[in-house]
């Protein structure tokens, strides 16, 4: 009688794998389209690559697929995450290691399903978490603009992962519970331009890949909430897009989110960090309609109050020191009170990067310098030089401490152990 036991244990065991198994495999093929069985055939006129090449840009695919210093679309590049390093794929038209095999099915399963041409699945660094709302009509001319770039032979370099997140099953366990295939659905109460920008915002500009918040295992909690987060493998936080006290523009003219989209400043804030190279390489090229419907849907946005911040006072002789330093090495350029130079200089009292409760950015901007993104409309701008080099751990907490402490300011202060974890 035991052994029967036994045998029946083992046989239910194997019955569960096989049945958890299958829903793995089920949640992993959901809503893929069968690829055709004869070839297809795609507009590749000059207006159809034009129109890909432009939502190349507004998705901004060469700021992950170039690599600094190589060549357009060959790849190469390396993303941190907190899994280890993610390489970015070779997408010019060569044959043997860019998309020269691909068909325009193969590029849509891709791009809307995470799934490589050999039918292996793509790590989610690849944000198709928010590219499976893209229109095919979209994803062809795409197709079709980066099969007329200029062909790279070049390969990717291995990923290096860490056990056991270098494995397709496990991949494979996460995506079944965390990535749900969609296609884009407007709202028919809201206008088309209020349609557009969320389109623009939600698939293509991809902005959830970076504003919205991500569990331990880098899964988006809300792809479409973006009400902020730390950018996965990156000592930078995305603040909260819901948010007027962190980046949230509902208070904001619409000129005014127009121009730091197009410029990378206006007279309410300028960007920095990641969001610069974003600036740069993408929404500086938009048309100005697409701006504008972009500026629409972010101002619509349902305001995301912040939690209350958790007090912590400056430490002894810290906001002497801090003030000292400001003293010595801000004050030149940002005023005796923070004021800084309209048009020039931000201000720095009352700035939201700085009081914010993730003390992240303004860390990074002290240690590493602070660049705005050079465009047409501002095309000599200033930067903050970095004083990682000049001034110790305590020193930067200090003077960071002091901005966040002074003019009014009441956020906390920060540590050297912050430094040290932003540095």
């Amino acid at each position: 009688m035991g052994s029967s036991r036994v045998v029946v244990s083992l046989l239910l065991l194997v019955l569960a794998v096989i049945g958890f198994a299958g829903w793995v495999t089920a949640m992993n093929l959901q809503g893929e389209e069968p690829l055709p069985a004869r070839a297809e055939t795609l507009d590749d006129s000059a207006a159809q690559v034009k129109r890909g090449a432009y939502l190349a840009l507004a998705g901004n695919c060469a700021g992950c697929h170039t690599a600094r210093g190589g060549l357009a679309y060959a790849g190469g590049r390396p993303i941190e995450t907190p899994f280890g390093t993610v390489y970015s794929s070779n997408i010019t038209p060569d044959a043997e290691h860019g998309l020269g095999r691909w068909t325009p099915a193969h590029f849509r399963r891709a791009m809307r399903h995470g799934r490589s041409v050999d039918g292996s699945l793509l790590l989610p660094a690849f944000p198709y978490e928010q590219y499976t709302l893209l229109d095919r009509a979209d994803l062809d001319a795409l197709f079709v603009y980066l099969r007329s770039v200029s062909a790279v032979a070049q390969p990717t370099p291995q990923h290096a992962l860490r056990f056991p997140y270098d494995l397709q099953v496990t991949l494979a366990l996460w995506r079944a519970l965390y990535f749900r295939p969609s296609a884009w659905q407007g709202d028919p109460s809201q206008s088309a331009s209020w349609n557009r920008g969320a389109y623009l915002v939600q698939a293509l500009g991809h902005c959830g890949a970076c504003h919205a918040e991500r569990n331990a295992l880098g899964a988006s909690r809300d792809a479409t909430a973006l009400g902020g987060g730390m950018i996965a493998g990156q000592p930078w936080y995305a603040p909260s897009l819901r948010a007027p006290a962190e980046a949230g523009v509902q208070t904001w003219d619409l000129d005014e989110v127009v121009a730091l989209l197009k410029t990378g400043t206006s007279a309410r804030g300028s960007v920095l960090g990641p969001m610069a190279d974003v600036v740069y390489r993408s929404t500086q090229h938009l048309e100005t309609a697409d701006l504008r419907a972009m500026a629409e849907y972010l101002k619509a946005l349902p305001e995301l109050p912040v939690p209350p911040m958790a007090p912590r006072e400056p430490a002894g002789g810290q906001m002497e020191l801090g003030q000292r330093l400001y003293e010595r090495h801000c004050a030149d350029c940002h005023g005796a009170q923070g004021e800084g130079r309209p048009g020039q200089i931000p201000p720095l009292a009352g700035a939201r990067a700085v009081i914010l409760a993730q003390p992240a950015n303004v860390v990074r901007t002290v240690l590493w310098g602070g660049f705005l993104p050079a465009t047409a409309g501002n095309p000599r701008p200033f930067g903050m030089p970095p004083f990682a080099h000049q001034l110790s751990d305590e020193e930067i907490a200090a003077v960071v401490s002091y901005l966040r402490r002074s003019w009014g300011h009441r956020a906390p202060a920060v540590t050297m152990l912050d430094v040290r974890r932003y540095r």
